[in-house]
């Protein structure tokens, strides 16, 4: 029998309240480029190209505060060809928050971009699905070495040794089945078709393992949903009531949800793909997150995403043991796309080590968006920066952001006192 976590109202279909309107169906453009993994929150987006010219962005958020030059390279960002139309960064240290922003929260009208804007955080979602995992493990409901056979015998014989630690940090081998051909041709046809979020792992069930259990690491978006159907099968509760429970309410993040459908959420970071020769398309709307689910559905705003990430990273929501376990890493994992420094997997959160020193913490994107989220194993000082475009799709462009978050991390970790800091959240 499984072993319960204490009840809480089960919503396994719920959706982020929104208002119920149908939105243009994305032009043939973007379905044909957001056909490479829709649920991967690694989706393939078109070529960049420069967006609209956006404001520069006001001052960064505070009483007269902020470092110029971190002004400077998120405008430089925004501004560089190929940049996205909008972008904020958000740091805080021991409570107090600065805000920078560069560009605008959507194409054509003048509004920053804002710490309440809602936006989807891709394969960030990954670091959730570890948070619950892993307090599950804490419970008892859930072990390590917990293995595919003994939690999931639906699935095939060859995957039955993995184990919930493989999963989390990426050794499976289980194959990506947002790679799979089937899977693509239904996003290429409809990117807002709905999936059974329970049985995309169905794509690739004829497959074996891509290699042996542990043996090298390889990043899956499957490996995310064997986790949540891990923590279904081992409470009997759907993996949103789980979220809720156990990572929403202890870090007191009110804007963040896990929906089935394409809507998000008002008000809302617009995110945008663009190709030569054509004006930004605004995809904010475009893909269903029931095809990403628990490897890269989440929907949250920056200022929710920045406590998620000194909770999980920091010592908040899991006891030593656990955390001890959590921060096993594998050198050379990287996230997707890489964060600043050089990268190594733990288990549902990576090490980013900078020339200024270490964060743990997790990347992400998908069309329209690109994320990194990081914090101070103390949980003490968190830095976010979220874009409104897959930068991804641009080397030259990745590399750019990458400096940036790199930038912003070194400010963080500076010893400067708080004077230069902003306001209380």
């Amino acid at each position: 029998m499984p072993r319960r976590v204490p009840a809480a109202h089960d919503g396994r279909n719920s959706t982020s309240s929104a208002p119920a309107r149908t939105g243009p169906r994305p032009r043939r453009r973007f379905r044909a480029a957001a056909a490479g993994a829709v649920a991967a929150a690694v989706l393939s987006g078109a070529a960049t190209a420069p967006a609209a010219a956006a404001p520069p962005g006001p001052a960064p958020h505070g009483p007269g505060h902020g470092d110029p030059a971190l002004q400077r390279a998120l405008a430089d960002l925004v501004a560089a060809p190929g940049g996205p139309p909008g972008a904020i960064a958000v740091l805080t240290r021991d409570g107090v928050r600065q805000v920078y922003r560069a560009g605008t929260a959507e194409v054509g009208t003048r509004r920053p971009p804002r710490p309440d804007d809602h936006m989807r955080i891709a394969s960030v979602a990954k670091a959730f699905s570890g948070a619950v995992a892993l307090s599950l493990v804490d419970r008892k409901a859930l072990g390590l070495d917990d293995t595919i056979g003994g939690r999931l015998p639906q699935l095939p014989t060859a995957w039955h040794a993995v184990t919930l630690r493989q999963l989390l940090q990426h050794t499976s081998g289980l194959p990506d089945f947002s790679k799979s051909q089937a899977f693509q041709d239904i996003v290429r046809a409809d990117p807002r078709h709905h999936f059974d979020s329970r049985h995309l792992l169905d794509f690739v069930a004829d497959r074996p393992l891509d290699f042996q259990p542990g043996s090298r690491y390889a990043y899956s978006n499957s490996d995310n949903i064997a986790v949540a159907l891990m923590a279904e099968q081992a409470t009997g509760r759907s993996y949103e009531s789980l979220l809720r429970q156990l990572v929403y309410r202890p870090l007191d993040l009110t804007e963040t949800s896990l929906p089935q459908g394409y809507r998000l959420p008002r008000p809302f970071l617009h995110g945008y793909s663009t190709a030569p020769g054509e004006p930004p398309e605004d995809v904010s709307e475009a893909i269903s997150a029931s095809g990403a689910w628990a490897s890269g559905g989440i929907v949250s705003t920056p200022a929710d995403l920045s406590r998620f990430i000194g909770g999980y990273a920091g010592p908040e929501l899991l006891s030593p043991m656990t955390r001890h376990a959590q921060q096993d890493f594998l050198p050379g994992g990287a996230s997707q796309p890489a964060g600043p420094g050089a990268n190594a997997a733990g288990l549902g959160v990576f090490r980013y080590t900078t020339r200024c020193g270490t964060v743990l913490g997790h990347t992400g994107n998908t069309p329209g968006y690109t994320q990194f989220a990081a914090a101070t194993r103390d949980g003490r000082r968190t830095v976010t920066v979220s874009v409104t475009s897959q930068v991804t799709t641009d080397p030259a462009l990745l590399a750019r952001l990458r400096a940036t978050e790199e930038q912003f991390v070194c400010a963080l970790l500076g010893d400067r006192g708080p004077g230069s800091w902003g306001h209380l959240p």
